[in-house]
């Protein structure tokens, strides 16, 4: 009850009205077998005047992805009233960095830094005996 009234909350202060909102129930698909794929669970989300549209299937209670889409649409405007990063987008784009391959002269650059490494090792190792 807490969530749903600090989410009731959250959409008042974004200017959110449930007349605003075009929802519809659509069959679930993917895992869960056939009871997923029987039942209307999905629940879709239109925002009138912003234009945002959510879909959301996270959950098999079609009540819970009733919240799960409306706290995703209040994310969405406010990231597109507000113009800053939400903590999923600076995850998002923290894991896109993370995946980007490598510029071909930072790859140089770092084999130059392995080789450099490498003869500083080999520098310290002791004079090989084979004068015996």
């Amino acid at each position: 009850m807490r969530k749903e009234e600090e989410l009731l909350e959250r959409m008042q202060k974004l200017g959110i009205h449930e007349n605003d909102i075009v929802e519809k129930f659509i069959l679930g698909s993917g895992k869960g077998g056939q009871k997923v794929n029987k039942t209307s669970s999905c629940v879709y989300i239109h925002h009138l005047p912003t234009g945002v549209e959510v879909k959301c299937q996270r959950e098999r209670s079609r009540e819970l992805n009733r919240f799960l889409a409306r706290r995703e649409l209040c994310e969405r405007v406010e990231r597109d009233i507000l113009k800053q990063k939400t903590k999923k987008d600076s995850e998002l784009s923290k894991i896109r960095r993370q995946k980007k391959r490598r510029t071909r002269r930072s790859q140089q650059k770092v084999l130059e830094d392995k080789r450099a490494r490498s003869t500083t090792k080999q520098h310290r190792q002791p004079p090989s005996s084979r004068e015996e």
